[in-house]
């Protein structure tokens, strides 16, 4: 048998359901196996998506809400930033690539959502005049709704 001690980190099971994972990971429940992570439900996201613009920047703001019953792990949230805007830094997520066909990731205190949680992210950006949104959000390849 094999401990593990994360320092700063409690040893509490946050969210509804954690338990039983916990248990059902460990092969406490008879089955000896690994559960793989849930796959979204359809619909199971939305994104509010706002902007501030200035001459050859910008800033955005991201709004992910869990919307589904089931907690959302790792979120990889996809969007494709319009032709010319590039991502400088960003905030709540990591980001890669900084242009194009981008994935944000949830960081430490926010990876997980609960259901009906939302966390708030953003980016800083140059753009060469093209300040429209981007065209769709998916999360594991759902597409998520937005607001």
């Amino acid at each position: 048998m094999k401990a593990i001690s994360v320092q700063g980190v409690g040893h509490t099971l946050p969210t509804g359901g954690m338990a039983a994972r916990a248990i059902t990971f460990f092969g406490l429940d008879g089955t000896g196996t690994t559960p793989p992570d849930p796959e979204p439900e359809p619909g199971t996201c939305r994104v509010g998506y706002t902007t501030n613009t200035w001459n050859n920047g910008l800033t955005a703001t991201l709004t992910l809400t869990n919307t589904g019953s089931a907690p959302l792990t790792g979120w990889p949230l996809a969007f494709t930033l319009p032709a010319g805007r590039t991502i400088t830094s960003g905030w709540g997520a990591s980001y890669s690539p900084g242009s194009g066909a981008v994935t944000a990731r949830g960081v430490s205190y926010n990876a997980t959502l609960a259901p009906g949680a939302a966390t708030q992210i953003g980016f800083q950006a140059t753009h060469t005049g093209n300040t429209g949104n981007p065209p769709a959000f998916t999360l594991d390849g759902t597409t998520c709704s937005t607001a």
